[in-house]
Parts: C-alpha cells; structure tokens; sequence
C-alpha cells in the first residue's frame, strides 16, 4: 500500500510548482496612469475593460508617474503625451510584467503602437528569480549545522548568525561583483541575502529546537516547497492565483527576493514590509533556540526525601 504514496505525493508537488505558474495573470496589478485628462481618462477606460487585472492610479504629469515606479509603487505607467502613448514599464521589478504592461500597451493604444521605456531595467533580471532556490538550500543547510553541531541554544543561534552572514558574502560576491545581476550598495545587498538565509536557517534550526529532527524535516519542506513556488519571484505576487501571491510574500523565499530587488535596482525603495517579514521568521527561530535552553535548565520535580529514623506508625 504504501506504492500509493508515490501518486499522492507526484500530484501534491505538481500543484505546489505548476499550478501558480499555470494560472499566471494580472489581478489587480498596480499600474500609474499620467497625462492629459481627457487621454488618460480613455486609457483607463481600455485598462479597466479587462475587469480586474489591473489596480489603476492616477498620476498628474510624467515625472509623478516615474517617481512611483522608482519608489515600487506600481509596476510601470501609461503616459498620454502629445505624441501618443508612452509606456514606461521596470524589468527590474518583474520582467514579466514589463512584457506584460508592453503587450497591453498595443491595446490601449489601438494598436498603433507606443513608445516604450524601460525606467529601472536589469539586462540580468532572469537571474534574480534563480538565486531563489540556492538561497533556501543554503539557509536550510546553515539551519541543520547549527542544530547538529551546536551543544546549546546559545550556540545554535550564534551558528546560525555566522553561517548565514557568510552566505550573504559570499552570495553578494557572486550576483554582484562577479555576475554583476544586481547592483546597488554592495553592504545592502549583502545584508538582504544575508537576512534572507538567517530566516530560512534560524526557522529550520528552531524547528529542531522545537520536535528535533521531524521539526527541522517539516520547516525545510515548507521552505522548498511552499516558500519556493510561491515566492513569485520570476513573475509578480499579483499574476499568482490568490491567496498564493499574498502567502509567497510572507514567507523568507518571497521577501527576500524582493528584498534583494529594492536593495539591487531601486535604491531600498519598499524594503521596510521585507525586511520586517524576513526578521519575525529570524526573531521566532532564534527565541526557539534560546528558550530551549530555558526548557533544559527547569529543575526536574522530585519526591520529598524521607527522614531517617522515622518508621510507620
């Protein structure tokens, strides 16, 4: 009976990594719209049309519209200017969506065409979506060294701080100064993939703590394979079937991407949300390490002692 496991388990990981890939369009996607009044009123009557797959904002000029792109306030903006339509989209942010926003832009405009620009491009951007994978694996192997080697909580956590920190470096050296897929503050982005690896690492060894070695199994499975797939990273929380999208961004493989993204292209823009997500899952993992101590350390009730030389009555 237990060859019914294999089916089970086949259709279980087909529906975590190509469900959400299966179903991918925008919903609710933020985009700016800017221009003249009249003009941009139509464009976002043509946008609006297609009922529910965008979340249009209104923005008074051009320069208001590329400042909410560079703040990760929308994705991109359809400009109405005097010489037709502009559309102003960020690779950086989700290629996807710079694809998408520039085949939407052939239907706003009638099919006449329209200027595109790229405000934040990232000529290796693919590549962000693939350092999602060794960045887990490499938080999860932190996180079960520092369970089996470390004697205590104390310094399970302290192992867990320093491997995750080296994995931020050495990680940092590749994408950046070696592959050169982000750019940016070289510390920055060394501290977000560092954060990132600390979460995943700090939750696998708390974990341990916690059910010992089933514990440590059940957070690295839930890091590859719910964490992973829905992190969204080669394409946008908002093109994910929902809730997945919205789960995705708060757990470390999602936030961390996109923490990486803010640091990498746009400055640190919207990095707050990530960074608090990436540190509640490092915080929780760490007081599991340390409040084991606490647990080990209780005294152990005993009997009270019998005076000697006392017998029954």
């Amino acid at each position: 009976m237990a060859i019914l496991a294999v089916p089970v388990v086949t259709a279980l990981l087909l529906t975590l990594f190509a469900w959400p890939s299966a179903r991918l369009e925008p919903r609710d996607l933020p985009v700016g719209v800017a221009g003249a009044p009249p003009a941009a009123a139509a464009i976002e009557q043509r946008l609006a049309a297609r009922d529910g797959a965008f979340e249009v904002r209104r923005y008074a000029h051009e320069d208001a519209a590329r400042q909410a792109i560079e703040d990760r306030e929308v994705y991109g903006a359809f400009v109405a200017t005097p010489g037709g339509l502009k559309v102003l989209s960020a690779s950086a942010a989700s290629p996807a969506v710079a694809q998408l926003l520039n085949q939407a832009a052939g239907e706003a405009a009638n099919s006449r065409g329209a200027v595109v620009e790229d405000v934040v491009p990232a000529p290796r951007a693919a590549a962000v979506a693939s350092s999602v994978l060794p960045l887990v694996l490499a938080g999860i192997v932190a996180g079960v060294l520092a369970a089996v080697l470390g004697s205590s909580g104390v310094r399970r956590a302290g192992l867990a701080l320093i491997g995750s920190a080296l994995a931020g470096l050495a990680a940092t050296a590749i994408v950046q100064s070696w592959l050169d897929v982000v750019h940016g503050g070289w510390a920055a982005n060394a501290a977000a993939l560092s954060l990132t690896v600390l979460a995943i690492a700090a939750t696998v060894a708390g974990g341990y703590a916690l059910l010992g070695e089933k514990g440590a199994i059940l957070a690295a499975l839930t890091m590859v394979l719910v964490g992973n797939p829905f992190s969204a990273v080669s394409s946008a929380p908002e093109m994910l079937p929902q809730p997945v999208g919205g789960i995705g961004q708060l757990m470390p493989p999602g936030a961390g991407a996109n923490l990486l993204r803010s640091t990498g292209f746009f400055d640190g823009a919207a990095a707050a949300e990530y960074i608090a997500v990436l540190a509640v899952w490092a915080l929780a993992g760490l007081a599991l390490l340390l409040s084991s101590d606490l647990r080990h350390a209780r005294p152990t009730p005993s009997s009270a002692p019998v005076e000697s030389g006392r017998t029954a009555a």
